[in-house]
């Protein structure tokens, strides 16, 4: 049996990132993937749907050329190509992370990896490969970051041809005229906004009683009004009754408050959450607790296991990549011996990458009325920007929620052109415990879009200048 410090079960954004810091600490280090190095994230989420949402914004750009004094005949994309593309990066980056790997000298097993019971104090582990032995390994420490994959429910079960998960949707043969997302989370609102961009006719069903439910209703409701002026039908608090495939369609009935509606498409696409892949990895007969398909862990990846550890997206909620890397760096840092912070889930921030672009750190205003605390709470439109207008991004908003008495920012929910760049700026003072003070002081260059973060913050207190 080969053993190492530390073994990590999968390779994507917490694995990956885990295993480099753990190098970094003079840990001998490997990783066991059974698909990409990279994760879903990688290969099948962030980074593909990216490619995929910036060529749908060149489509839309080029329809639009009016506006800014063009003119071009015979506009047309192949989606072959932009399809294409797409995986290019995604391969790009995933040999990235190998080239990576193997410079920090973290051994890399390509298989499945199963907890096998301890000897001592050591998890043994068995790594196998389309059924067959690859190795058996074992460490003190091991980290469970096995990701996560799409949830169904019955009556829309996924088939890959008439109904998608992300996958399909991230490599369509041709393109569908009509189009179901059943979800209006980031990933069916960033699938909505990349099919309408590309011409098809989208609609969004969703269960709750507004779209992009983790969002601030404000940000929601701006979100759904932009949405809708770009053509995307929108039915909320719907229920989607069973799938009828036929002759190359699918027909269902949406039933909302308003009434029932008879719907026809060439494609659906489901994107109703995910569940942790917690499944055949050997966690019969441990102390490990799981809830609703997620390990439960404490604030440093720990579980009920010594020396058991869960990272990501099974490990829970948010179900981001970049919480992912933080919780692997954290969790690594801890069995190093450090002192790292905790990773305080309202410090995370959220993006979803559609058209207009939604971001967000901290609490909404109804979680933040909710607290009982007095608030000041700032908003600055788009419109008051002069670099939004010279892009032609006219549209969006930067608001900030401060408690009144001790000036903490309590949440920051953006939406708007290049918003998921701009966040981070509130996601530092957040961390930094910052005040109004520190943030009215701070200089903001001109002319950019960021410009509405200071204005909104000045808002707040009734001080705002440019509106």
């Amino acid at each position: 049996m080969e053993q190492f410090d530390l073994i990590i079960v999968g390779g994507g954004p917490g694995g990956y990132v885990a295993a480099l810091r753990a190098a970094q600490l003079k840990m001998n280090v490997a990783v066991v993937e059974s698909t990409h190095l990279g994760g879903i994230c990688l290969n099948w989420g962030c980074i593909p749907t990216k490619a995929l949402l910036r060529a749908s914004e060149i489509n839309h750009m080029l329809h639009d050329l009016g506006t800014f004094g063009f003119a071009a005949d015979n506009v047309r994309f192949d989606l072959e190509k932009v399809v294409g593309r797409s995986r290019a990066v995604s391969r790009q980056l995933s040999r990235g992370v190998a080239h990576l790997l193997k410079r920090a000298k973290v051994k890399v097993f390509d298989g499945r990896a199963r907890l096998a019971g301890r000897q001592g104090d050591v998890h043994t582990l068995d790594v196998t490969k389309d059924g067959k032995a690859v190795a058996t390994v074992g460490a003190k420490h091991v980290i469970l970051a096995t990701g996560a994959r799409a949830r169904y429910f019955p009556g829309l079960e996924p088939d890959g041809e008439l109904v998608w998960t992300y996958r399909e949707a991230m490599v369509p043969k041709e393109m569908p005229k009509r189009l179901l997302v059943v979800g209006s989370g980031a990933i069916g609102v960033e699938f909505a906004s990349f099919y309408r961009n590309m011409g098809a006719e989208v609609t969004i069903a969703e269960v709750a009683d507004r779209i992009m439910i983790a969002e601030d209703a404000e940000i929601s409701a701006m979100a759904r009004k932009a949405f809708e002026k770009q053509g995307i039908k929108i039915l909320t608090s719907a229920k989607v009754g069973p799938l009828d495939k036929k002759d190359g369609t699918v027909s269902t009935i949406i039933e909302t408050p308003e009434g029932r509606t008879e719907l026809t498409v060439d494609k659906v696409i489901l994107a109703v959450g995910i569940v942790g892949n917690v499944e055949d990895i050997g966690l019969e007969g441990t102390k490990v607790q799981v809830d609703r398909t997620h390990i439960v862990v404490d604030e440093f990846a720990r579980t009920g296991e010594p020396g058991l550890y869960a990272i990501g997206d099974v490990a829970g909620a948010p179900w981001l990549a970049h919480k992912a890397s933080h919780e692997g760096i954290i969790c690594v840092e801890k069995i190093a011996g450090r002192d790292p912070h905790p990773l305080h889930p309202l410090n995370i921030p959220g993006c979803t990458y559609s058209r207009p672009q939604v971001a967000s750190v901290g609490l909404t205003e109804e979680k933040a009325v909710a607290t009982g605390r007095k608030l000041r709470i700032g908003r600055f439109p788009f419109v008051g920007n002069g670099k939004a207008l010279a892009m032609g991004e006219p549209d969006g908003m930067t608001k900030t929620i401060f408690d009144d008495e001790t000036g903490e920012l309590l949440g920051a929910h953006m939406i708007g052109a290049e918003v998921t760049e701009m966040i981070q700026g509130y996601v530092i003072a957040r961390t930094a415990e910052l005040t109004e003070a520190e943030l009215k002081e701070t200089v903001f260059p001109h002319p950019t879009i960021s410009e509405t973060m200071h204005e909104s913050v000045l808002a707040a207190w009734g001080e705002a200048l440019h509106i």
